[in-house]
């Protein structure tokens, strides 16, 4: 079972999603499954003038809104799930336990089965509640990963910036990739 779950929510960094999407899309032994909140459609549009199905075409895509989706039941079997970029409000409903779409219960259910979450922040500065938010979702399993790319490969675009992020999103997957340069490597 090579499935993978990729969330995206209303918070800026659209362009990590894309990144994110277009390694799975050229990945075919893998499957994406993808649902994208309403905000989030709205800032995938602002953004990068996307859709969701301009993001990831051959992924199979989930509503927002479907609690009968497979995403939402445990016995749905996959590897990973990676909310990128993740709201505050996203951020908080998972860590609280309070599942108001199917991103939620998703990340809900990733947590209770103690499978792989990845939770890609993007905000800033970080009030008290957001730094027990993201204390209460690490304690509970999930991986904080704040949408802080490196600079040491001294990249040139906006793209090899998100793609060196990106790569280290897949390195905590365990999925092999040439994104960037790794530190120390030609």
């Amino acid at each position: 079972m090579n499935r993978y779950v990729v969330a995206v929510t209303g918070a800026s960094g659209m362009i990590y999603a894309r990144e994110l999407m277009g390694y799975f899309a050229a990945r075919p032994d893998l499957e994406l499954h993808a649902v994208i909140s309403s905000a989030g459609e709205q800032v995938l549009s602002l953004e990068l003038g996307l859709t969701p199905g301009h993001l990831a075409p051959e992924a199979i895509w989930h509503k927002v809104d479907d609690f009968t989706s497979a995403l939402a039941s445990g016995s749905f079997r996959a590897r990973a799930m990676v909310v990128i970029p993740c709201t505050m409000g996203t951020l908080g409903a998972i860590a609280q336990g309070v599942g108001r779409n199917l991103i939620h219960r998703a990340g809900e259910v990733f947590l209770k089965e103690k499978r792989p979450l990845i939770l890609v922040v993007r905000e800033t500065p970080l009030s008290l509640i957001h730094l027990q938010n993201l204390t209460r979702a690490a304690a509970a399993g999930a991986t904080i990963f704040p949408a802080c790319p490196g600079f040491y490969h001294r990249p040139q675009t906006l793209e090899e910036l998100a793609r060196q992020l990106v790569g280290r999103i897949l390195d905590h997957l365990g999925l092999e990739h040439r994104l960037s340069p790794r530190w120390g490597e030609k």
